[in-house]
């Protein structure tokens, strides 16, 4: 039960909070990291946190996923540890805990993401109209399922150029849900993800920009505020980068081109 205080008084209600729980990622038995995250397409997140760190970006150098170990007091499967195996030398164990809001906090180097970056997305010839762009919120928000019980859920949605919502992830954590995106894209064969718009809830972060470089996205947008190290990745990729895309407004950073107005 929740209290509930407002100017008509005070009350107590049931409330419905969004789970946060560990999740370990292994490849071939070995530990890799821990992330928080909200369980649920716990398969897409670590298949796509491997093309965001530049380990794959083929369905094929993933042969198989698989839950193990991890139970709780009473011998059932917590479903919080997932085990890989891959075609490709195993990235190095990360020796840091990774939480549900920071990302992934050892690889924020322009030079790092130049070098691991599989496509060139500054050639890719979308041209998305300004209109397009700002009916994607409204068609994400109402998508977001798990928000509307919790309100406590970032979300990422991939759009086609002609405005399909391919793939919808929410998780308690903006990168998480990125991930779960890209994640899907690479199980379903489709990198790069070529003259496609990804779009997310909060503001648009370095790590955010990392990955959709790293599954070849030439547009990012966000309903929020970007990072101005963000905006140097964006520039650099020649990604384009679209910030506070709210109502029929939004901040263009970077790549502007393919922006029809």
């Amino acid at each position: 039960m929740v209290v509930r205080v407002t100017p008509d008084g005070v009350t107590q209600r049931p409330d419905t909070l969004v789970m946060e729980e560990p999740l370990e990622i292994r490849v071939d038995g070995a530990a890799l990291t821990v992330t928080m995250r909200t369980p649920g397409d716990d398969m897409d997140l670590a298949a796509g946190f491997l093309v965001s760190e530049g380990v794959i970006t083929r369905t094929d150098q993933l042969t198989s996923m698989r839950y193990c170990a991890g139970t709780d007091d009473e011998g059932r499967n917590t479903y919080n540890v997932l085990d890989l195996t891959l075609t490709v030398p195993p990235p190095q164990p990360r020796a840091f805990y990774t939480s549900s809001s920071c990302g992934l906090c050892g690889t924020a180097s322009l030079d790092a993401v130049r070098q691991t970056a599989a496509w060139d997305v500054s050639t890719d010839p979308l041209a998305v109209s300004a209109a397009l762009l700002c009916s994607l919120p409204d068609r994400l928000r109402e998508a977001q399922k798990l928000f509307d019980k919790t309100g406590g859920l970032h979300a990422a949605g991939l759009f086609s150029v002609t405005g399909e919502l391919l793939c919808l992830r929410e998780d308690v954590g903006r990168h998480n849900a990125v991930d779960k995106v890209v994640g899907w894209a690479l199980r379903e064969g489709l990198l790069p993800l070529r003259s496609h718009v990804l779009l997310v809830s909060g503001r648009a972060s370095f790590e955010l920009v990392q990955k959709a470089w790293l599954a070849g996205i030439p547009c990012l947008a966000a309903v929020s505020a970007p990072s101005s190290l963000a905006v140097d990745l964006a520039l650099e990729a020649g990604m384009t980068l679209v910030g506070f895309l709210r109502g029929q407004t939004m901040n263009v950073y970077s790549g502007a081109e393919r922006v029809v107005a």
